[in-house]
């Protein structure tokens, strides 16, 4: 994936550019794994959420292999690696206040999580 630059964002938005990648990539992780998501803190571009740094959650589904944009988006390659549909608990995120059958699912790469 060619760095984003002003000239071919019209082109991108008109053809529904996807950061797809058509490779075959072991998973990490599958459907009901237990895991944690890691509290980074980096100084460039990142796709993960700070609310979810550090919480638990469990993997729903593999949305196949995308190209890393905490990579690509500096030009550093495209990093291909899974994305996840990850589930977590109101309670995981915001505490004890919350029901325990309410659920956020977000999309998490490879390299954000780790098995618990």
């Amino acid at each position: 994936m060619p760095l984003l630059t002003t000239d071919i964002v019209p082109g991108l938005l008109s053809t529904g550019a996807s950061a797809r990648i058509d490779e075959e990539i072991a998973p990490k992780f599958t459907t009901g794994d237990a895991v944690e998501i890691k509290n980074i803190n980096p100084v460039h571009h990142t796709r993960l959420p700070r609310y979810v740094r550090g919480k638990k959650g469990t993997v729903d589904r593999d949305h196949g292999v995308f190209a890393f944009p905490d990579t690509s988006a500096h030009g550093r390659g495209e990093t291909p690696q899974h994305v996840y549909s990850v589930k977590f608990s109101f309670k995981e995120l915001w505490g004890e206040d919350h029901s325990g059958n309410m659920f956020l699912y977000i999309d998490m790469f490879d390299n954000y999580m780790r098995a618990t």
